[in-house]
């Protein structure tokens, strides 16, 4: 079998080390612009600096230099020693430090002495904190910067795209007489049906305005965009998540794909909707909850375990057999001990936000997106006892194949990157540091999605209630010819007999001579 003690709780992933260094390190970091000071800025001398940096937002700085204080240390750095540089509830909080009590959320999670792997996710639960600030109050922001998300072999959504990119460019924001700049996918370039040169040709500063987006920028400068907008379905939104694989920025989703869990607002009222959230009403964001998901392999003779792939996953998490006749033969470990072992076709590790995806098709229940939590939904079990569970977001959980399996496993990160587990190799799971926060339109709006896209409790008729007047046919003079029920009670109960009876459980009783 798998080795129970393989090093997954007291190490942490060279790769999360990285994304941390990547957040923090960068002397360049974008700071959040003040909404006022935006509109403020044309009375400004030009060399004034307008983004002032915050007392919350410099403790929390100071909180994360540690991990690029000393240039050589950066390769030589212990996993260890870097974890009380992790304690940030998130990496993108700068952009919101006027709005959330970051002292609240350090107080938070400043508790735990003890530091691990698996207590990392203790970030999740400053997350959750700086998630519930952000719910009750809206950010009030200078959009400067909006990338825009697109189906660039779409022809329709092309020829939508270039709708919103020329009417954010032309609409006056923040004092000047031009829009925002806008980054549009590099594949629209020199695509004819989108027209980047007509556009530009309206106004002399288009051109610098109207810019360009890659992965490559959306990895190493995701601190650029203050505004995602997707056009497109829950699969363009999915797209957004695997693109930003650590900070990512708020995303508002437009309502141009087939269901539509996740896109709640409605491109033919984009104007409105936009020049709200831009405007002085801002906008409210929900931070959703994603896993970080790292292979490791099983190293020469087994005695070190070799990191591999990591990814940030919105949806699930899906481990199969895939073209193996047999069946998957897993052993899951919480914390490093060992919970059960998985004889099923595969096994669905979801978060609340992709409860509605391939977990509900597979008998998951569905969770809301403000619940912390890891859901368990296994495939086709061999046992009908294994039921779908809700795990502790706090956990570290890792699917191990054993080294006496019969086949190997496969990995699907939100559908994306599949990925083979031979024997000895294992996969953890725990909850990010970079949730995926998205613009929330109304409270009920999960809700509201659920009903339009499941028709959740939605029945053809409603039972009809009892009618107490009339009858089918009424007199001539139009007028019912009873006013009331035709009979007394119940049918349940007989005023013929004594009270006595009345009751089920006495009339049983008197039967017996009791």
């Amino acid at each position: 079998g798998h080795k129970r003690n393989a090093l997954s709780i007291e190490s942490v992933p060279r790769q999360t080390i990285m994304k941390a260094l990547a957040s923090v390190a960068r002397n360049n970091k974008p700071q959040a612009l003040s909404l006022n000071g935006m509109l403020s800025a044309h009375t400004q001398p030009s060399g004034a600096d307008n983004r002032p940096s915050t007392a919350s937002s410099q403790q929390l700085c100071d909180a994360l230099n540690g991990l690029a204080q000393a240039q050589h240390a950066r390769v030589q750095q212990t996993p260890t020693a870097a974890f009380p540089s992790l304690q940030s509830p998130c990496f993108y909080h700068e952009r919101f430090d006027d709005a959330v009590d970051f002292d609240k959320v350090l107080e938070e999670i400043k508790n735990d002495e003890w530091m691990s792997h698996s207590r990392l996710v203790q970030t999740a639960t400053g997350v959750r904190e700086v998630s519930k600030q952000l719910q009750r109050r809206p950010i009030k922001r200078a959009v400067k910067n909006i990338m825009i998300v697109t189906k660039a072999r779409d022809n329709q959504l092309v020829l939508l795209t270039r709708e919103l990119a020329s009417w954010l460019l032309r609409t006056p924001r923040y004092g000047s007489d031009v829009g925002v700049n806008v980054y549009v996918d590099a594949k629209l370039r020199n695509s004819k049906r989108f027209g980047a040169a007509s556009i530009v040709q309206d106004h002399l500063r288009f051109q610098d305005m109207l810019r360009y987006w890659t992965p490559d920028l959306c990895w190493s400068q995701p601190e650029k965009f203050d505004l995602v907008l997707t056009l497109g379905g829950d699969g363009t939104v999915l797209f957004t998540s695997w693109l930003f694989q650590r900070v990512v920025p708020p995303v508002l989703s437009f309502s141009l794909g087939s269901l539509g869990f996740l896109t709640t607002f409605e491109f033919e009222k984009y104007k409105d909707h936009l020049n709200r959230i831009m405007g002085e009403e801002g906008m409210r964001v929900n931070l959703r909850m994603r896993f970080t998901c790292t292979v490791y392999r099983d190293g020469p003779g087994g005695h070190e375990m070799e990191e591999g792939e990591q990814f940030e996953v919105l949806n699930e998490l899906v481990i199969d057999r895939g073209p193996s006749p047999y069946v998957s033969n897993l052993e899951l470990y919480g914390d490093n001990e060992l919970l059960t072992v998985v004889q099923a076709d595969g096994c669905i590790f979801s978060t609340p936000t992709g409860s509605t995806a391939y977990s509900l098709s597979a008998g998951g229940s569905l969770v809301h997106p403000d619940i912390p939590a890891i859901l368990l939904t296994p495939i086709c079990p061999h046992t009908l006892s294994f039921r779908p569970m809700v795990l502790s977001d706090t956990m570290l959980l890792r699917v191990s194949v054993p080294r006496n399996s019969r086949a190997t496993a496969y990995c699907a990160f939100d559908g994306k990157g599949r990925v083979e587990l031979r024997q000895g190799d294992h996969v953890t799971i725990t909850a990010s540091q970079y949730p995926f926060p998205t613009v929330v339109r109304t409270n009920t709006e999960w809700f509201d999605s659920v009903s339009r896209t499941l028709r959740w409790n939605t029945r053809a008729a409603t039972q009809k209630g009892f009618e107490t007047g009339g009858s089918a046919t009424g007199s001539e003079d139009g007028k019912d010819e009873d006013d009331g029920w035709d009979i007394d009670t119940d049918s349940a109960c007989y005023v013929s007999e004594d009270s006595a009876a009345a009751s089920p459980l006495r009339r049983q009783m008197s039967l017996l001579g009791m």
